[in-house]
């Protein structure tokens, strides 16, 4: 037992590992090997396909040099770059360190697959862990965070790990290939859905916000509920009979439902799918926690005595017996050992195959939002493969107790996972209470899902850039909120708490990805207009908010982020959100500002000043704001209504997205 429980620590952590490198790994496909809209999809597809590709040889080498010499020496790599990825060097630096990383711990995977029958109790822990510290971390990982508190539990996690790979694989029986070939699968639904905080976190701000989201005070208390839900299905002996179907529908339900792109179906979605991605799990568990071969195994026997003890090691079906009599244990045969060698394989196989799969959904998710073809299907291909295996699975001997109490396990990491809402910042408060402002200093920022140039996550370089201007209210396109393409961050609400400044989001491509409205002052009469497509692939909306300044003086803000179609500008979305804007604000003071993609005189900018709007940011023109460091078009702006005048129009140069923001002070109309 000693060793089985070891065996699943070690296979946790190594999870724990592979999951936080492929959190650099993932946008970096975008953010560094590919600059978003400049660099095809097609190439950052088949580049990131390409590893997992590759992959699949890992099994052959398995076989040919042994499991445990690969599992070690991959285990050494995976662990080196993890640690290396913490000091978040930027650049192609940081890419190749999280691609080394990555392939060394597919190859791990395989490796550790070779080996081990039962994997189901050490992915289980693995995701929930992960789930809970990344919960704890305010989803930002250790490897973003650099200080000295990030170095010292890396360097903890990877020597646990190190330490955990040297101790000897328990025996093994000829089973287990279901189980890994749901590795991936599982991973990839754990990190879009069933235990993504800040999924959780953005579905609940749905939940209070009716239907716009706003930041709730304990947005983190659905991640310990779905974490025990996950474990105590994972850990638990499944029902039997008709029984067995429920888990496989729970997790078609949570997948469909997360399809729906609906914000107030989040939460469900993410319970259903957690407690359905467990009993998945726990239906492909199919080999005891003996250690032993099946009863009646082709190829070898156990003879015991009272007396004396006999090897037989056969080779070839004869044998050499050496002992003192009385008793033999047939350790093997040539036919057993290439039938413990022919599992060893499928075992690998199916790891590598699982993997793969979980980089076709991945990038077949989301690269659809670059190429426009519908993607909802694919979080259901991959919940149905998973509830297909799962159900045909069945047990090579009969289950028995599991390597961990799942009580206690349960118990422990749910425990963890409820740090998270207790820790949880304070929900900022606006207030309008000292009366109406002379002036309003307004920030239009396209924040690039919180990446930098350098492509690491730079929320420091965010939160100071928009400090520096000193907002009243911070208008922000492209903002991410759970989307495991670019780590799983809720960046809204870590820009929020920093700024100390409430929001209300406008989703666009998604629930979880759009514009916000942050303001120091209290919001009214949230209202979001979807924009047509017209060709576009990605979605856009315009978010308009009434800011009450107090003594009944109201302003009205619009945030959008425009997406023009191949080849032509925005101009049937600009005419939409310049009449929707006009009509929002019925006569008051109004703001639209964002990254319209058009620029100074063309047909798409004239359909805010058509309607009567100002540019606000001409008196600094030229005023180019993309690519943050060469910039060369003025495609973000900022229109306001003739009662306001605008002063001070900056573009401040920097590089914690591929746009600068732009600010301008607006003094308001005399009462």
């Amino acid at each position: 037992m000693r060793y089985r429980q070891l065996a699943s620590a070690s296979l946790a952590l190594g999870v724990l590992l592979l999951i936080d490198v492929l959190r650099v790994w993932l946008p970096g496909i975008i953010t560094i090997f590919g600059q978003a809209a400049s660099t095809p999809a097609e190439l950052m597809g088949a580049f990131a396909l390409g590893w997992f590709v590759l992959a699949l040889g890992a099994p052959a080498v398995v076989r040919r040099v042994g499991a445990r010499p690969v599992t070690v020496a991959a285990a050494v790599v995976l662990a080196g770059a993890r640690l290396a990825l913490t000091a978040a060097p930027g650049g192609r630096a940081q890419l190749w360190l999280a691609t080394a990383g990555l392939l060394a711990g597919l190859v791990w995977l395989v490796g550790v697959a070779a080996g081990t029958d039962r994997p189901v109790p050490g992915l289980a822990l693995g995701l929930a862990v992960n789930a809970a510290v990344h919960a704890v971390l305010d989803t930002v990982d250790l490897v973003w965070r650099g200080d000295w508190v990030a170095w010292l539990l890396s360097a903890v996690a990877v020597t646990l790990f190190l330490l955990a790979t040297t101790v000897p694989a328990p025996p093994v029986s000829r089973s287990g290939a279901g189980a890994w070939l749901l590795a991936g699968p599982a991973l990839l639904l754990a990190g879009m859905v069933a235990l993504a905080p800040a999924l959780a976190q953005t579905g609940m701000s749905y939940l209070v916000g009716g239907g716009v989201a706003r930041s709730p005070l304990f947005g983190m208390a659905p991640v310990p509920i779905a974490v025990a839900g996950f474990l105590l299905a994972a850990l638990t002996a499944p029902p039997r009979r008709w029984g067995r179907v429920l888990g496989p529908v729970a997790m078609l339900a949570g997948a469909v439902l997360f399809a729906l792109d609906r914000g107030d179906l989040l939460l469900p979605a993410v319970g259903l799918a957690a407690v359905g991605l467990g009993a998945c799990l726990a239906l492909t568990d199919d080999a005891g926690a003996t250690g032993t071969k099946p009863a009646g195994a082709a190829g070898s026997a156990d003879v015991a005595g009272a007396a004396g003890s006999a090897d037989v090691v056969g080779t070839g079906g004869s044998a050499d017996v050496v002992g003192t009599g009385g008793s033999a244990d047939v350790v093997g045969t040539a036919a057993d050992e290439a039938g413990g060698a022919r599992w060893a394989a499928r075992r690998g196989y199916a790891a590598a195959a699982g993997m793969l799969v979980f980089a076709l959904g991945a990038v077949g998710y989301y690269s659809a939002y670059d190429l426009g073809y519908p993607n909802a299907a694919v979080p259901v291909l991959v919940a149905a493969l998973v509830a297909v295996v799962a159900f045909i699975a069945r047990p090579a001997v009969p289950r028995v107790a599991g390597p961990f109490s799942p009580l206690r396990v349960t118990a422990s990491v749910t425990a963890l996972a409820l740090l998270a809402p207790l820790l949880a910042d304070e929900l900022p408060v606006a207030s309008n209470r000292d009366g109406p402002p002379q002036r309003l200093t307004v920030v239009a920022y396209n924040i690039r899902m919180g990446f930098g140039l350098d492509g690491r996550f730079d929320l420091a370089g965010l939160t100071g850039a928009i400090e520096r201007q000193r907002p009243d209210a911070v208008l922000l396109s492209e903002v991410d909120r759970a989307w495991l393409l670019n780590g799983g961050h809720d960046t809204l609400d870590l820009l929020s708490d920093r700024l100390s400044m409430p929001y209300v989001f406008g989703p666009a491509a998604d629930p979880v990805w759009g514009d916000a409205v942050l303001s120091r002052w209290p919001v009214r009469d949230p209202r979001t207009l979807p924009l047509a497509a017209v060709g576009a692939p990605t979605g856009a909306q315009a978010l308009a908010v009434t800011l009450d300044l107090g003594d009944g003086v109201r302003t009205a803000v619009v945030s959008t982020h425009l997406q023009p179609p191949p080849g032509r500008g925005p101009v049937v979305q600009a005419r939409a959100v310049a009449d929707f804007a006009v009509g929002y604000a019925d006569g008051r003071p109004l703001v639209v500002a964002g990254d319209l993609n058009t620029q100074p005189g063309d047909e798409a900018f004239a359909q805010f000043t058509g309607v009567g709007l100002i540019d606000a940011l001409a008196a600094a023109r030229p005023l180019a704001t993309s690519p943050a460091d060469d910039p060369r078009e003025q495609i973000d702006h900022v229109f306001v209504s003739p009662g306001l005048s605008a002063t001070g129009p900056v573009a401040p140069r920097g590089t914690a997205s591929d746009h600068l923001p732009v600010a301008v002070t607006l003094t308001l109309p005399p009462r």
